[in-house]
């Protein structure tokens, strides 16, 4: 009785996760994100620390600008679609979320030393800490929002999930 008991349920586990995974893909499909989404986006954002800038760039063959990296990051694991530019970023909606209310897989917004349009934008991983693409001749990389030049540059943040 027991060896039937415990080969019933394996087979109801290995039944059953292809069933959550695709739950999680119809989800995806009809633009709604999740927070599996969200750990997806943050986990593939620490894999390509490193990558170098380029402008214009949105893969990691060719390498990335700000918004590429955003845009490859949620394209590539949320199945979410996003506009190119950092203003189209903002003006596209999303949730606007406040700077105390931020949660891993948001949008960080920055404009330049606290002056002018919002032209940078990096992805929230948690614990005030940021991954973007800075800059031309640098690299992917992990920063902090409390840092003085990031926290006087820091505009406004939004979560682009249902």
């Amino acid at each position: 009785m027991r060896p039937l008991f415990l080969l019933n349920m394996i087979l109801m586990v290995t039944l059953a996760a292809p069933l959550c995974e695709a739950r999680e893909s119809v989800k995806v499909a009809h633009g709604y994100k999740t927070v599996a989404s969200d750990s997806r986006v943050v986990a593939r954002a620490r894999q390509l620390i490193g990558v170098p800038y380029r402008s214009g760039g949105s893969s990691v063959t060719g390498g990335f600008d700000c918004s590429g990296l955003l845009v490859y990051l949620f394209r590539t694991q949320a199945g979410t679609k996003l506009p190119r530019t950092t203003e189209e970023m903002i003006r596209a909606g999303g949730t606007r979320v406040g700077r105390d209310e931020l949660k891993p897989g948001d949008a960080v917004f920055f404009n330049h030393n606290g002056r002018g349009r919002t032209s940078h934008v990096g992805l929230y991983i948690g614990n005030d800490q940021f991954i973007h693409a800075p800059s031309s001749g640098e690299r992917i990389r992990q920063d902090s929002l409390d840092n003085s030049y990031w926290e006087r540059s820091y505009t406004t943040a939004r979560r682009f999930r249902g």
